[in-house]
């Protein structure tokens, strides 16, 4: 004898409601998360593009300041300035110029075995 849909368990006449309800949930919960993407990524773009024209606006200052440096150490501009300021400066002699030799391109490498050593004054010494 079959049962009345009176006497039906409270879980079978609730599922298809809570399946419904999950199906909404998470169909909600993909489109809150869709949008929420799509919004930092817009927010991501607005901040490259305002560091991208930060950049532009620096390499612009600093070409600038290259050329303003360039300026201010040409030779015209320093006498100018020793002539403003009275400083009396000349350029030295030949007689005042020290020459010195230009360092080796490559130092001397010690051999395998032979290592400098330090004497007991302090100095050291080559093999």
């Amino acid at each position: 004898m079959a049962r009345n849909r009176k006497y039906r368990s409270a879980a079978i006449r609730f599922g298809p409601a809570l399946k419904a309800f999950l199906l909404c949930l998470l169909i909600g919960g993909a489109g809150v998360g869709y949008v929420w993407q799509k919004e930092q990524i817009n927010r991501l773009g607005r901040q490259i593009k305002q560091r991208e024209l930060r950049l532009e606006e620096l390499v612009e200052l600093n070409e600038k300041q290259r050329r303003q440096l360039a300026t201010l150490r040409s030779p015209q501009v320093l006498e100018l300035r020793i002539r403003e300021l009275k400083l009396d400066l000349a350029p030295p002699s030949p007689l005042q110029v020290w020459r010195l030799p230009e360092p080796p391109a490559e130092w001397p490498v010690a051999r395998q075995g032979e290592e400098l050593a330090a004497t007991s004054s302090g100095r050291r010494t080559a093999p």
